[in-house]
């Protein structure tokens, strides 16, 4: 036939017997990627770090006659028993001199063998969550304390605290000489610095109802009556602490999981 006759194959068109699928894309000659083949991926530095290293829950407290200290040990008795994280204690500076708290009878910290270390304000960044513990004055938190969340101003500044857990312990002399107030009124430390309050709510359970004895603690955090000061925490009490320090160590695990934030640089 002549030209333009229908013997010729078009080349568009496959040879009869021929599927499409049967050829090969001029387009893709060369190997067809596997998209179930292992790939190499890159592991973020800082998220590997994270990972990798301890977590670090930093109780700090100030404790005249040793009531919040007993909670503080507790506490990170508590933290402790959680896989990664391990609990540290600090005091934060004393501001009365030593003729005032011996004239006020209050015991002297010095020469102990397991002293409690002081810190300054700087040094919160290296936590990865933070539980602050203090004694009531007048239903707010000690000078002492409030002295120190005074000195983070450059931490304020630079909003370094910014996403890092935190919650609170206390000490009161009666019931209702603070056990709450004294915790909600320092949570606009907290705000302004732009922590996460973690409060423990009713997760202590049935403890949390016990009304056959003296209890101290509230939905916002563990706490101690301590009376007269010759009053030594209940177990009730310190099992409350235990589980306060239980729950923050969960708390900062998962808001420790890779990708969320670097710990003390706020959150990504």
């Amino acid at each position: 036939m002549g030209k333009g006759g229908g013997c010729v194959p078009s080349k568009n068109r496959p040879p009869k017997g021929v599927s499409d699928q049967d050829l090969q894309n001029p387009e893709s000659d060369g190997p067809v990627s596997d998209q179930n083949q292992t790939q190499t991926t890159q592991t973020n530095p800082i998220d590997h770090a994270i990972a990798q290293r301890q977590l670090r829950v930093f109780i700090v407290f100030y404790s005249m006659y040793g009531h919040v200290e007993v909670l503080a040990r507790r506490i990170k008795k508590g933290v402790d028993s959680i896989d990664g994280v391990e609990g540290f204690l600090y005091r934060v500076p004393e501001t009365l001199s030593s003729e005032v708290l011996e004239q006020m009878k209050v015991p002297k910290k010095d020469g102990n063998a397991d002293e409690v270390p002081v810190i300054l304000a700087e040094r919160l960044v290296e936590a990865d969550g933070l539980l602050f513990g203090f004694p009531t004055r007048y239903g707010s938190m000690a000078a002492q304390m409030k002295a120190f969340f005074d000195s983070t101003g450059q931490l304020w500044r630079e909003q370094r605290l910014a996403g890092v857990p935190a919650g609170f312990f206390v000490s009161t002399g009666t019931q209702g000489g603070g056990q709450e107030t004294t915790a909600w009124t320092a949570i606009t430390q907290l705000a302004h610095h732009g922590m996460l309050y973690v409060p423990i709510g009713y997760t202590f359970g049935a403890g949390m109802f016990e009304m056959d004895s003296l209890r101290g603690g509230s939905p916002y955090g563990a706490g101690v009556l301590s009376g007269d000061g010759t009053r030594k925490p209940s177990e009730t009490e310190l099992a409350l602490a235990e589980h306060q320090g239980k729950y923050m160590a969960g708390i900062v695990k998962r808001f420790a999981q890779p990708s969320f934030r670097a710990p003390g640089l706020g959150l990504d």
